[in-house]
């Protein structure tokens, strides 16, 4: 059996009581964040967030959820989407996922977990303006075919939504397309997708009508890309890539001859055409993990890593097959989990203990390196920027508000009391944050 609150439990309304008009609070959440980092990039240019909140200051509700998920929320005309991974009891005399390292040895992570323990793994809503949770819809049950790491989840990807349905996707157990209402449209069997024993990460993006989903996995031998048909379900393309393991959401960036869509690897950084799978073309690979999404934007690509050696890599998008050169190099700075930000022509790189570092996009140039935080930070959700404010969010429970530019300053530390490792949605003029335990909306007063 599965060991949990329910989700439909009582949502601590706080905000709310004030008696808001609900057509404020409807003006407040009009906008949409679709995905992964929104469109990919963690970018939002207007929204008028608070720059100030507490555990009990310009919180509009706090909403608790089940299981461990370390996706992020998406938002769709005041409907939010995540998903989450619901353990149960151990099962005895279950044979873990063999994994073999390139050179023969068998590897299993020292701190792999999960594979030994019934799951449900699940898609839920909410309302935006409320917290009130509206349905659960469990996708997959069983002992999952691969462990994780205990700081992953199974629920790690992101969803993604068309406004009509909403995309869920669990490596091996499946990919699975629901509509608003939660009920299942179809299902997608990619296949094993091995993960070292540490859980997928890669999240589904859209791109038209096509469902683009990125399936490397162990030593590379069977690591595909394919699109799907957003309706269907049904194969429309299907590329295979001869790249080990990578947990690295692919990025869509227009390039001066059409559309690319950009993946990041250890061996090889490449480009594909999102209408066809044909690859473009390809540029030096990380030579180490594949986490980061790749940044685009002032006409350039960045492709970071970090670990096992830290590594960033910018190329110039755009036409020609065969390999990029590199426009510029940078040895520091970069995190192994949390993906970097391009704003306004700067790269801003984050460590997994929070320092901060700045660097001209088109050159590489530094503009500050390894500033420090206020205060003691672990980081796992990737920063994005608001209204020129880079965001960080630390597994102790505070979000640094940094301003951007050439000059490094921190505005303001936000306590939130709860750890944070998933990535934060933003919609209107609200901000939406899960911690650990529950998910937050935060919201100024006037917006409520």
């Amino acid at each position: 059996m599965f060991h949990s609150s329910p989700l439909l439990a009582t949502t601590t309304m706080l905000a709310l009581t004030l008696g808001a008009p609900l057509a404020a609070r409807e003006r407040a959440i009009e906008m949409r964040w679709p995905g992964w980092r929104g469109h990919g990039q963690g970018l939002v240019a207007d929204a008028t967030i608070p720059l100030e909140w507490s555990e009990t200051k310009n919180v509009l509700w706090k909403t608790p959820i089940s299981g461990r998920g370390l996706s992020s929320p998406i938002v769709w005309d005041g409907q939010i989407f995540l998903t989450t991974a619901i353990e149960g009891d151990v099962v005895r005399g279950v044979k873990p996922m063999r994994h073999v390292q390139p050179d023969g040895t068998e590897f299993r992570h020292p701190e792999a977990v999960g594979d030994d323990r019934r799951h449900k793994f699940a898609l839920l809503s909410l309302d935006a303006h409320t917290g009130r949770v509206l349905w659960e819809r469990a996708l997959w049950e069983g002992v999952p075919s691969d462990s994780r790491h205990r700081k992953a989840s199974f629920a790690s990807p992101t969803p993604v939504t068309d406004g009509e349905r909403v995309y869920a996707y669990f490596g091996t157990e499946g990919l699975y397309a629901c509509d608003f209402q939660g009920r299942l449209v179809w299902t997608f069997d990619p296949g094993t997708v091995a993960s070292f024993s540490v859980g997928v990460g890669t999240s589904p993006v859209l791109y038209g009508d096509l469902l683009i989903l990125l399936a490397d996995e162990d030593n590379g031998e069977k690591s595909y890309i394919a699109a799907l048909d957003r309706r269907t379900g049904k194969v429309v393309w299907r590329t295979p890539r001869n790249v080990e393991l990578s947990w690295a959401t692919p990025a869509l960036v227009k390039g001066p001859d059409g559309d690319e869509l950009l993946t990041a690897g250890n061996q090889a950084n490449i480009a594909y055409d999102p209408k066809s799978g044909r690859e473009l073309w390809r540029a030096q690979g990380l030579e180490s993990n594949a986490i980061a999404t790749p940044l685009v934007g002032d006409r350039v690509a960045v492709f970071s890593s970090g670990y096992p050696t830290k590594i960033s890599l910018a190329v110039r998008p755009g036409a020609g097959a065969g390999t990029k050169p590199i426009l510029w190099r940078y040895d520091k700075g970069s995190a192994y989990v949390p993906s970097p930000v391009l704003y306004e022509g700067h790269v801003y790189l984050v460590t997994d203990k929070g320092h901060v570092t700045c660097l001209e996009a088109q050159t590489g140039a530094v503009r500050y390196e390894g500033r420090r935080l206020p205060a003691p930070a672990t980081l796992l959700a990737s920063p994005i920027v608001v209204g020129g404010r880079l965001l960080l969010m630390s597994q102790e429970g505070d979000t640094f508000v940094v301003k951007t530019g050439t000059e490094f300053a921190v505005e303001r530390v936000n306590p939130l009391g709860e750890p944070i490792s998933a990535s934060p949605a933003v919609a209107g003029d609200t901000l939406f944050i899960r911690g650990e335990k529950h998910l937050f909306a935060i919201a100024a007063a006037q917006s409520r």
